[in-house]
């Protein structure tokens, strides 16, 4: 078994001034021939891989915290923590450092910590010397002290020499018993200076005075100090918040001391921090890494010790899913799990994931489908904050959750749409609530974070649940309200909850396929949402055009044919018209989608607007989009009439279309004139005039379809060859499409299809003539088509 005195935690001090994980291992200490040096080398616990090699240099600065804690400076600005899971570890790694450097192991830090250049440590060193001397602790003194203590703070040096001459007197506890004293007398010069010498020890960001100023016998003292601000009038009440107004509840009583003791530390420097402690200037900004640090490793800690008592949790979550539990006693086990889960932040990433595991495994997610859908609106919202910690963190639990519920559970009772059905009950004017579980749902329904998954069919699994169960949840506020061609209401609740179903599905349009698009088909969903063009609402009226707006730029044709189908383009047309020119963001973005349809070139639909409703937008000029619009469309047809006249002129006037009417008298020429261009030819081959280009190959299936020509075609040897088994002098023009004859197969290279006209593919109804086949021929006969 692993030796666990050796199981550490690697931290690093990133730019934030915030501690980073960066894994979990265990530490050793050994010679290292590349540094030629001691060094401690922390292995990663999963996979044996280094995760630190740093050599004990013997100027450096190792500091000893809260027995568990040894954080150095590696480097300029590169701070380095090891957190030991037992004491006796961070023991003995202390000892290995302490003896590379010559220390004696009773100290907490083994060098004196210099952040200034060389010139002025010189001269730091020349003043500071000799060990600070502080005043006698007395009433009188007061000013002075306060002094001395500002004085220090400009010198890494002296600030060293000031935190060892305080914690080596005990000079904390002496300036509390000041504090009484001037409290009893009232005497608030005295009071003030106290002030600024408290807050000036915070900024000596020493963890060894961190340790006796928050015992919890002088803890409320130091607040009390820090209640004189000089620059307020009246005295701040921050030990009357701490010891009534802020009363700890236990949903569960804790037996273990240690974690109460530190749960009620934690709080109470927290507030501190946050509270009482005047906002840092920016030269102060990082003289409290230390309390920062501090709180970190505490809050790490308790979750820890939590973990650790699985009788604890066990009975919490069977209280929490009880039915018999009071509203108030659900309330405060909530509350707490919300604590619990924001404190798991400062886990290391593996640490995090066995976290999730546990409560996961102790159902939670159980345990919020009770929660979330109570009338308490302070548990409601905690439980909406810890679903939104564990879908940030792993969407999968969830997922994998809500698909085992799939056969077993409700459609009413499955989690999902429980978070659908909170997201649109939310009661709060703001939808704050809303707003969270429509983020929830987002994550859920990104396909991008369902790719690395090892369960490959997560996607499509989860995907056709929600669309199969969840969707129609979702929408059923924008079909009710947009039910008979009005927005049926418009009250502000209504219309910010539009709002973010439109945002969801404006996701769903851009990030799944076939799935949101069967239901924008089966529920005309878009011409449902262009209803809100009518509302006097403008951001809901820019969220319908928005959804419009990402379904034409997906340029899937789908989407277009139904657009132009369903005249969709009408409502926004409408509104353009109606806003009437003003410059504002609707005109922008209805202009702009034009726009896009112009420079993408959607023929489909820039046709249909033209045609449609060009009228209402030929008078816009102040922009040159529906101009250019107009254009591309003249361009469009423009090539389309030159394709027709350039495959009529190379198509036999016999060939051309019926729309194509001509004069009686010039059928009758070009009849007389094939039948004497005819006899000059064998009887086999026939010639098509001299203006057939390439367009007639290109143009033949077309021009066969539109006079009802079937062909039957078999290819032989390396040549064509029509099946003419029983042969005409001349064929059959047949334009009966019910003539019961098979289709052609498909038709050969292109070559073969020109060979197909110069070898007669029609004559006039006539003498039937028993002319056989030639096998031998390189060109086959005329065939007959029946």
């Amino acid at each position: 078994m692993t030796d666990t005195r050796r199981r550490v935690k690697l931290y690093a001090l990133n730019a934030d001034r915030q501690w980073d994980d960066r894994g979990t291992g265990h530490v050793s200490s050994a010679y290292v021939d590349r540094l030629k040096a001691i060094s401690l080398l922390v292995r990663a616990e999963s996979d044996g891989s280094l995760l630190l090699e740093s050599k004990i240099q013997p100027d450096t600065a190792y500091q000893k915290q809260q027995d568990t804690l040894i954080v150095w400076s590696e480097g300029d600005n590169f701070d380095l923590a090891l957190s030991f899971q037992e004491k006796a570890g961070c023991d003995e790694i202390w000892e290995k450092i302490c003896q590379v450097q010559g220390k004696d192991p009773s100290v907490e830090i083994t060098q004196d910590i210099v952040e200034e250049s060389e010139d002025e440590r010189f001269d730091d060193m020349s003043d500071s010397a000799p060990p600070i001397e502080l005043p006698s602790c007395e009433l009188s003194r007061l000013e002075d002290i306060s002094e001395l203590i500002s004085n220090c703070l400009s010198s890494p040096m002296r600030k060293e020499k000031l935190a060892a001459a305080i914690e080596s007197e005990g000079y904390i506890k002496k300036l509390l018993n000041l504090f009484h004293m001037c409290e009893d007398l009232e005497n608030f010069d005295g009071l003030h200076h106290l002030y600024d010498i408290f807050k000036n020890i915070f900024l000596l960001n020493k963890n060894a005075l961190f340790e006796v100023m928050f015992g919890d016998d002088v803890i409320f003292d130091v607040v009390g100090c820090l209640e004189y601000d000089p620059s307020c009038l009246t005295r701040k009440k921050h030990r009357e918040y701490l010891k009534q107004q802020a009363k700890f509840k236990e949903a569960i009583p804790i037996r273990n001391t240690e974690l109460l003791s530190k749960i009620h530390q934690t709080f109470r420097v927290q507030y501190i921090q946050d509270v009482v402690l005047p906002t840092p200037s920016v030269f102060e900004d990082n003289m409290l890494t230390t309390l920062s640090s501090f709180i970190f490793f505490n809050k790490v800690e308790i979750v820890s010790l939590v973990q650790e008592d699985e009788k604890f949790l066990t009975e919490l979550f069977q209280m929490l899913t009880e039915p018999n539990t009071t509203d108030g006693k659900r309330r405060d086990l909530v509350l707490f799990l919300k604590e619990f889960c924001n404190y798991s932040q400062n886990l290391q990433p593996q640490a995090k994931e066995t976290f999730y595991k546990t409560l996961t495994n102790l159902g939670i997610l159980s345990a919020l489908e009770i929660t979330l859908a109570m009338d308490d609106q302070k548990t409601k919202t905690a439980s909406i904050d810890i679903l939104t910690y564990i879908v940030e963190y792993s969407p999968s639990f969830v997922r994998e959750y809500t698909l085992q519920q799939a056969n077993n559970t409700d459609e009413d009772q499955i989690l999902l749409n429980i978070v659908i059905e909170q997201m649109i009950c939310d009661t709060d004017p703001e939808l704050g609530g809303a707003v969270q579980l429509m983020g929830v749902l987002r994550l859920l329904l990104d396909p991008e974070n369902m790719l690395a998954q090892v369960n490959k069919s997560e996607k499509t699994d989860f995907l056709n649940f929600f669309y199969k169960h969840s969707v129609l949840i979702l929408i059923d506020p924008l079909l009710k309200n947009t039910a008979h061609g009005e927005p049926q209401k418009e009250d502000y609740q209504t219309v910010q909850l539009l709002g973010l179903i439109l945002e969801l599905l404006s996701f769903c349009v851009e990030h799944h396929t076939y799935h949101i698009k069967n239901c924008i088909l089966n529920k005309d969903l878009l011409r449902r949402i262009l209803v809100l063009m009518k509302s006097t609402h403008k951001f809901l009226v820019l969220c319908a055009l928005r959804f419009m707006r990402k379904l034409i730029a997906l340029k899937d044709e789908f989407y277009n044919r139904y657009i132009i189908k369903g005249n969709l383009f009408a409502p926004v047309v409408d509104a353009f018209v109606r806003n009437n020119g003003r410059y504002n963001l609707l005109d922008s973005a209805i202009i702009e989608m034009f726009e896009f349809i112009k420079l993408e070139d959607i023929k489909t639909l820039c046709s249909h607007v033209v045609e449609n409703y060009g009228k209402s937008l030929d008078d816009i000029g102040y922009v040159q989009t529906f101009k250019s619009l107009k254009s591309r469309y003249d361009q469009h047809q423009d090539k389309l009439k030159d394709r027709e006249r350039n495959a009529l002129e190379g198509v036999p006037s016999i060939l051309r279309n019926s729309r194509y009417r001509r004069d009686q008298r010039q059928m009758e020429e070009e009849e007389e004139m094939w039948f004497n261009e005819d006899d000059d030819f064998d009887d086999n081959e026939t010639i098509v005039p001299a203006g057939t280009t390439d367009i007639l190959s290109k143009k033949i299936d077309t021009d066969l379809d539109s006079i009802g020509k079937i062909i039957e075609k078999k290819v032989e040897n390396n040549g064509p060859k029509m099946n003419n088994n029983s042969s005409q002098k001349s064929t059959v023009l047949n334009n009966n499409a019910n003539s019961g004859a098979q289709p052609p197969s498909s038709p050969a290279p292109t070559e073969n299809k020109s060979a197909l006209f110069k070898r007669s593919l029609v004559d006039y109804e006539g003498g039937d003539s028993d002319e056989e086949e030639d096998e031998n021929s390189e060109v086959p006969k005329r065939p007959r088509l029946s």
